[in-house]
């Protein structure tokens, strides 16, 4: 397995797959060119087999951390533990950034992600927080 840095759209296609919809060029091209996006692509005999992306996030009396957005695992490698090795390569570079932490949300009833982010060395904190979402068009993905 090697872990690359996905920087041209052309990968980004090649690797749709792993994402939850086929990614579309302009988000794609938006993506790309914002250097504080970052998408990692975990290669298997050259073949995109996980990707994982993340998002460094600003805040004027927290500093920076890291978000990761989306993680996708190509069903054919899952349990090969490509899912933490891709997480603990973004946490890598998060610190490489001078981030101070990465966090994700993870849904309850998704077991598998949230024992990829705890085999990464994430700890899950649990309280009275409730995830509230504004949807601006009908096909948003959520």
């Amino acid at each position: 397995m090697e872990i690359r840095r996905v920087t041209r759209a052309e990968d980004v296609q090649a690797a749709g797959h792993l994402f939850d919809s086929p990614p579309l060029p302009e988000a794609t091209a938006r993506f790309l060119a914002d250097d504080r996006h970052h998408l990692l692509v975990a290669y298997v005999d050259d073949a995109p087999a996980a990707m994982v992306t993340g998002v460094e996030t600003t805040h004027p009396d927290r500093g920076t951390r890291m978000l990761i957005h989306e993680l996708g695992v190509d069903a054919r490698f899952s349990g090969r533990g490509i899912g933490p090795a891709l997480t603990t390569a973004l946490a890598d570079l998060a610190r490489d950034l001078g981030c101070y932490g990465m966090w994700v949300l993870a849904d309850v009833d998704n077991p598998a992600a949230r024992s990829v982010y705890r085999c990464a060395g994430a700890v899950a904190r649990q309280g009275p927080q409730e995830v509230l979402v504004w949807s601006f068009e009908d096909t948003a993905p959520f």
